[in-house]
C-alpha cells in the first residue's frame, strides 16, 4: 500500500484537509501585500527643492523664483537656484526659466502629499542622490527571501513543516510590526530583511504541508487554490493601501494579523508523510488516526497499526532517514539535474515577475488601478494554467507560460516609451503568464523533489498523476524510467522510419524484373 492509499483510507480530501488547507493558505492573502508593499510605502511623490529658511515664500512667485525648470517646463526635482531668479519665464514654457547658477537641494525637499501623505521616501528623503536607498530597501527584502528559502527550507526538512510555519508566522508579525515603528532607515531595512526571510518560509511550507496531506488527484486543485488566494491578496493590497495611505499604518495593518496566524497554527497537524520519511512511525500512526477521526473515518483509522504501516512504508523507513539531506541535490545525478533545471526556472520566473510588479509607478497610470489590473489578469491566467496542468501535464504548462511571458517582455522592451497603452497591455499579459508559471512551478517543485528535501523544463519529467517521491532513490528510479521510455520511443521511431523506407523500396524492387523482361 502506497502513502496515497493511506490518505484515501483515512478520508482523502475530507473535512480535515479542507479545514487545514483553508487555514494554511489564509496568510497568503497578506503575503502578496508584503511582497509588493513598497509600491505604496516607498512611492515617490512629486517633489522639488526647499528654498533657504530665510526665503519669504509668502510673496507671489517667490517659490518659483528658486526653482529651475526642465525642458517640459516642470520644476527640477534635485536642483535649485543659488539665488532667486525673478525674470520672466520663457514664452512657450518649455525651456528653463533662467540661466542662473544652480546647486543641489541643501535644505531638503518639498513633497506633494496629495496622493501619498506619508512614505519612507518622504520621511527619510530617499530622492536625488539618495534615491538608490529606496531600491536598497526592496533589494534587502528579496535577499531575505533568498536566505529564508535556504534556511527555513532546510529547517523544515529537519524539524518538520508545522514547527517552521509557527516560527515564520511569529517572525513575520514581530518584524513587520517593528518595521512600522522603525526610528530610522537602517532599522527599517533590517526588519524588512527579516520579514522577507519569514515570508519565504511561509510560502514554501504552505505548499509543502498542503501537498503532502492531499491525494494525487487533488494536488493541482490545491496548487491553483493557493495561487488564487495570492491573487486575491493583490486586490486586498490595492484597497487597503487606498484606505490607509500612511506608510506606518499600512505596514502595521498587514503585519498584525500574523499574530493571529501564529496562534491558530499550533493546531496544525504535522505532515504524516514527513514523519514516515523521518522514520518516526509512531507519530505517523497518531497523525493518520487523528485525521481519520476528524474525517469521520474512525473505523478505518482504528484498523491502522504499526504492523500495517511498517508493511506499507517499508521503503520510506529503510531509505528515507538515511537520505534526509539537502546534499542529495548534488550527490544524486537525477536530483542534480532537477536542481539545476528548477533553479533556472525559479530565477527566470521570479526575476521577470518582480521586475514587472515592483515598478507600478513607471506605467504612468494610477498606481491603485494598475495594482487591481495586475491582480485581475491572474484570474483567467491561472484558470488556463490549471486546465493545461490537469489535461496536458505540468511540463507543457510550465514551458508555454514562460515562453509567452518572455515574448511579451521582449516586445515590450522595443515599444517606444510614449506608447503607454501598448506597453501596459504587454506588461499585464506578461504578468499573467508569469503568474501561471509561478502556480505551476510551486506544484512542480513539490512533486519532483522527494519528501526529505522537498522544501529546498524541457529536461524535466512529467508528474501528472504520479505519486510524490519520498526518497532520493524514488527520484532516481523515476528518472531512469523516464530515460528508458524516451529510448524506447526513439527506437520505435527509428523502427517505424525503417519500415516506411522498406515500403517505399518494395515497388522499385518489384518493377525491376518487369523491365528486364521487356
Amino acid at each position: 500500500m502506497a502513502f496515497n492509499d493511506l490518505l484515501l483510507q483515512v478520508g482523502g480530501a475530507g473535512r480535515f484537509q479542507q479545514i487545514q488547507v483553508t487555514l494554511v493558505v489564509l496568510p497568503l492573502l497578506l503575503m502578496a501585500s508584503h511582497n509588493t508593499l513598497q509600491n505604496f510605502t516607498a512611492a515617490v511623490p512629486t517633489h522639488h527643492c526647499r528654498p533657504p529658511a530665510d526665503a519669504n515664500l509668502s510673496k507671489d512667485g517667490e517659490l518659483d523664483a528658486w526653482l529651475p525648470r526642465d525642458r517640459q517646463g516642470r520644476p527640477e526635482s534635485c536642483l535649485r537656484f543659488t539665488s532667486p531668479q525673478r525674470g520672466l519665464p520663457s514664452p512657450n514654457g518649455t525651456e528653463t526659466n533662467s540661466t542662473g547658477a544652480t546647486e543641489p537641494c541643501t535644505h531638503g525637499w518639498i513633497y506633494d502629499n496629495s496622493t501619498f501623505p506619508s512614505t519612507i521616501v518622504m520621511e527619510w528623503d530617499l530622492v536625488c542622490s539618495r534615491r538608490a536607498l529606496r531600491q536598497l530597501a526592496q533589494s534587502l527584502y528579496m535577499v531575505g527571501v533568498l536566505l529564508g528559502a535556504m534556511i527555513f527550507g532546510h529547517l523544515a526538512d529537519r524539524l518538520g513543516r508545522r514547527k517552521v510555519l509557527i516560527l515564520n508566522y511569529l517572525q513575520t508579525a514581530v518584524s513587520g510590526t517593528c518595521a512600522a515603528f522603525a526610528p530610522n532607515f537602517p532599522v527599517y531595512c533590517a526588519f524588512r530583511l527579516l520579514s522577507g526571510m519569514a515570508l519565504a518560509g511561509i510560502s514554501l511550507n504552505c505548499m509543502t504541508l498542503n501537498v503532502e496531506w492531499m491525494p494525487i488527484h487533488t494536488r493541482a486543485c490545491v496548487g491553483t487554490l493557493i495561487g488564487y488566494v495570492y491573487s486575491l491578496g493583490q486586490f486586498l493590497l490595492a484597497g487597503v493601501a487606498y484606505a490607509v495611505p500612511h506608510w506606518r499604518y499600512l505596514q502595521l495593518l498587514v503585519s498584525v494579523p500574523f499574530f493571529a496566524f501564529f496562534i491558530y497554527s499550533w493546531f496544525f497537524i504535522e505532515s504524516a508523510r514527513w514523519y514516515s520519511s523521518s522514520g518516526r512511525l509512531d507519530l505517523t500512526l497518531k497523525a493518520l488516526q487523528r485525521v481519520a477521526w476528524i474525517n469521520g473515518k474512525r473505523e478505518e483509522g482504528a484498523s491502522l497499526s504499526m504492523e500495517v504501516l511498517r508493511a506499507s512504508l517499508q521503503k520510506e523507513l529503510t531509505l528515507g532517514k538515511g537520505q534526509a539531506s539537502a546534499m542529495e541535490l548534488l550527490r544524486c545525478p537525477a536530483l542534480r539535474r532537477l536542481f539545476l533545471c528548477l533553479s533556472m526556472l525559479w530565477f527566470a520566473t521570479s526575476f521577470a515577475y518582480y521586475g514587472l510588479v515592483m515598478d507600478l509607478q513607471g506605467f504612468g497610470v494610477s498606481i491603485y488601478l494598475i495594482q487591481v489590473i495586475f491582480g485581475a489578469v491572474d484570474l483567467p491566467a491561472k484558470l488556463v494554467g490549471f486546465l493545461v496542468i490537469n489535461s496536458m501535464g505540468r511540463r507543457p504548462a510550465q514551458m508555454a507560460s514562460l515562453l509567452l511571458a518572455g515574448i511579451c517582455i521582449l516586445i515590450n522592451g522595443v515599444v517606444p516609451q510614449d506608447q503607454s497603452v501598448v506597453r501596459t497591455s504587454l506588461a499585464v499579459l506578461g504578468k499573467g503568464c508569469l503568474a501561471a508559471s509561478f502556480n505551476c512551478i510551486f506544484l512542480y517543485t513539490g512533486e519532483l523533489y522527494p519528501t526529505v528535501i522537498r522544501a529546498a523544463t524541457a529536461l524535466l519529467p512529467e508528474t501528472l498523476g504520479q505519486p510524490l517521491p519520498d526518497t532520493a532513490q524514488d527520484v532516481e528510479n523515476r528518472w531512469a524510467s523516464t530515460q528508458r521510455q524516451q529510448r524506447l520511443y526513439r527506437r520505435r521511431g527509428k523502427r517505424r522510419q525503417l519500415q516506411q523506407e522498406r515500403k517505399q523500396m518494395v515497388p522499385l524492387q518489384a518493377s525491376a524484373p518487369a523491365k528486364d523482361g521487356l
